[in-house]
């Protein structure tokens, strides 16, 4: 006999919710024989290859891309109700008439704010104090319209605060243009710069920046070169390009402003190599790059203040170095490393240093003073997220620091280190919504293998832990990433719902330190699946959620977290939601011509060598679909992604259909016109929101119930 809640969520499916249409036919992609071969001589099959165009123009691809829309859409024509309820209870706890909490630097106040019923930011800035006349630098809605999608990735002001310089993208592949504009005049100049990453430095002189330039094909940022202003982009001089195909690289300006630094960093190893601001011609390497050792310096006041794991040092620690420093030889303990804290930053100060670090899977800051003292910046909740804010002055005693938890709305203060006053400067406003009716708590699964998982949890106040709730559980980890317990408004309505939101901190990030990143990445990536299934299993056990209405939600790096737990636990969810997944592991890190492929072999594992081969064959979600019955899952792409290409979850859905042996629906859906990141715009990634929120209620028997109606 079914429990009692099992048969009031069917009855509720049955009787008074709009259930998916069962009658729309799925497409059937065409199979055609292809084999992938590893250079040692293994070779697979992949029916389903010819998927891929990096030109995006093949019609027989994009003809099934267009017939999987179609279907998605027959399949969701009964949700469109729930759908645009949940998007308008979204989008109407949002303040649309809103602005960020501004900043001083060189004497102007900058601050972006957003116009009612637009989805774009307008940049502007004051002289003197907020009280002066406002200038727009930049009205990204007027920038965007027509277009299907546009992002401003960067933009900077000239150090004599008069001409500004911005990238913007207008496909959603992350290859920028540079464009410029005088500040005095309104100008727009000629000038363009095609072709670069969104990571733009000014030179004193005020005519000269800074750029990094990306390989066509791959997208890797390969070369720093400078632009002086007035002159041809095909003249554009280079100032340093990077051989290593597994390095990234960026520039920015030290915090005292008197250099400009070009930095390249792998997953292991990184390097820096920097000139004097006022005469940037010779870029001088602060520490050669050695493998296993990471760095990162700042530079204030005759020192460098260095972050770094050299010497074993795997949580990191702080050192300081002479200006004119060359080698590490000349690097001198300050801030010495801990087994039970982990680094994570710092910010340099006039009179004293703060450092972000992590314990216990918590981020807190320590404030360094000049006379020796400490404290941390406290903290009122037991699950939250903490660091470092906006910044900009370093001859100041406040510091800028942002707060949130899974009930609290992002939250500035900033606290004044001599006398310890703290001020509120802005509580994200999140209208109908009140925190006292909703709970947050810490807990600890245990994993198979015997380790303590954190997670965080949020659902609303009067939640009974009778095990026959909904829940939806979230993970990322990979590359050190780490997933801290911060507000989510769009999950407000799932709470609202009765449902749980749970956060599993798992091996792969860096929530406990370098230790639980190194052991959720290459011969250890397992660990991450089976740490997401094992928290399942105990939040289940705990009473926290029902057996079968637990959903899973991860993207990108994520989205392999998703078809992992779904071809090893396919019984444990009712649902999966995936996004932008990366499913394809070995057939694209075979593969050097595909964006970020190179980077990332010390984190992944480079499959040319068998050893690596194996043990990603062995997991990667394309590879190991198998005839068994899978949950539903909705799944995401964007047409122009540059980080997860298409391809990858189209062949994984085509081959999924193919071996499912289950009832349950699988959709579909690629956004044509956006990459990684979705669409453009502050509103219109809720949409898409909604109706994956619509598929996961439908399917856990929630599409009936009804949420709160938010006060106006």
């Amino acid at each position: 006999m079914k429990p009692t809640h099992l048969l009031l969520s069917a009855l509720i499916m049955s009787t008074t919710a709009p259930t998916l249409a069962a009658t729309a036919t799925p497409p059937d992609a065409t199979k055609k024989p292809h084999v992938v071969k590893a250079p040692f001589g293994a070779q697979r099959s992949d029916e389903y290859y010819w998927l891929r165009d990096d030109d995006r123009k093949n019609p027989d691809m994009l003809a099934y891309l267009n017939a999987e829309n179609a279907y998605a859409d027959a399949v969701m024509a009964p949700l469109k109700p729930l759908e645009n309820k949940l998007y308008e209870e979204i989008v109407g706890r949002i303040k649309q008439d809103d602005s960020s909490v501004p900043y001083r630097e060189r004497g102007h106040w900058y601050y972006s704010r957003f116009e009612t019923g637009q989805d774009y930011p307008v940049y502007a800035r004051r002289a003197g104090s907020m009280d002066a006349a406002e200038q727009v630098l930049l009205d990204v809605n007027v920038m965007a319209a027509g277009k299907d999608y546009f992002s401003v990735g960067d933009w900077e002001v000239s150090q004599d605060n008069k001409i500004l310089a911005w990238a913007d993208d207008a496909v959603g592949r992350r290859q920028y243009v540079i464009r410029f504009k005088n500040l005095e005049t309104g100008e727009v100049y000629s000038d363009e710069i095609k072709g670069v990453s969104p990571n733009l430095v000014w030179a004193d002189d005020n005519k000269t920046l800074f750029y990094v330039e990306n390989d066509p094909e791959t997208l890797l940022t390969v070369r720093v070169k400078k632009h002086v202003l007035g002159t041809p982009a095909s003249k554009d001089v280079l100032v340093y390009e990077e051989k290593d195909d597994s390095f990234y690289m960026g520039i920015d300006r030290s915090r005292d402003d008197k250099f400009i630094c070009i930095g390249v960093e792998s997953t292991v190893s990184s390097e820096m190599r920097c000139a004097p601001a006022a005469n940037p011609e010779k870029f001088t390497v602060l520490a050669p790059r050695e493998r296993d050792v990471e760095y990162q310096a700042e530079h204030l006041g005759d020192r460098w203040v260095i972050r770094t794991n050299e010497g074993g040092a795997a949580n990191f620690k702080l050192m300081t170095a002479p200006s004119d420093a060359t080698s590490r030889k000349q690097w001198k303990e300050w801030v010495p490393h801990r087994d039970d804290v982990f680094i994570e930053g710092f910010e340099l100060f006039d009179g004293f240093t703060t450092i972000a670090e992590r314990s216990d899977a918590l981020e807190r800051l320590r404030v360094l003073k000049a006379d020796g003292t400490e404290e941390y910046v406290k903290a009122d909740e037991p699950a939250y997220s903490m660091g470092l804010s906006v910044n900009s002055e370093h001859d100041t005693p406040w510091l800028r620091y942002s707060y949130t938890s899974l009930t609290t709305p992002g939250t500035t203060y900033e606290t004044n280190v001599l006398t310890g006053e703290r001020k509120l400067l802005k509580r994200e406003p999140v209208i109908g919504y009140d925190p006292e009716k909703y709970v947050t708590e810490r807990v600890w699964a245990t994993a198979r293998d015997g380790v303590k998982i954190p997670v965080s949890l949020v659902y609303k106040k009067g939640f009974e832990k009778d095990g026959k709730a909904a829940m939806l559980q979230y993970a990322y980890g990979s590359y050190g990433s780490s997933t801290d317990p911060r507000f989510n408004g769009p999950v407000v309505s799932l709470l609202d719902r009765g449902m749980v939101y749970a956060i599993a901190h798992i091996r792969g990030g860096q929530e406990m330190g370098r230790k639980w990143y190194d052991d959720g990445k290459l011969f250890h990536k397992k660990n991450t699946f089976t740490d997401f299934i094992d928290v399942t299993d105990d939040l289940v056990k705990q009473g926290y959620a029902a057996k079968d209405r637990v959903a899973a939600y991860g993207g990108s790096a994520g989205g392999l977290l998703m078809g992992a737990i779904a071809n090893m636990a396919s019984q444990t969810y009712r649902v999966i939601l995936s996004q932008v997944p990366f499913v394809d592991v070995v057939t694209t890190m075979l593969d050097p011509t595909i964006p970020l492929t190179t980077n990332e072999y010390d984190e992944w594992g480079n499959p040319e060598k068998k050893e690596y081969y194996d043990y990603m064959l062995s997991y990667s979600p394309y590879d190991n679909l198998s005839k068994q019955a899978y949950p539903a899952m909705f799944v995401g792409t964007g047409l122009w992604d540059s980080q997860v290409q298409y391809w990858e979850p189209a062949k994984y859905v085509a081959r999924l259909r193919d071996l499912d042996q289950g009832q349950a629906p699988i959709v579909f859906r690629t956004n044509m016109d956006a990459g990684h990141g979705g669409k453009s715009g502050r509103f219109r990634r809720y949409r898409e929101l909604s109706e994956m929120y619509a598929f996961m209620l439908e399917r856990l028997g929630l599409a009936g119930v009804s949420a709160p109606t938010a006060a106006k």
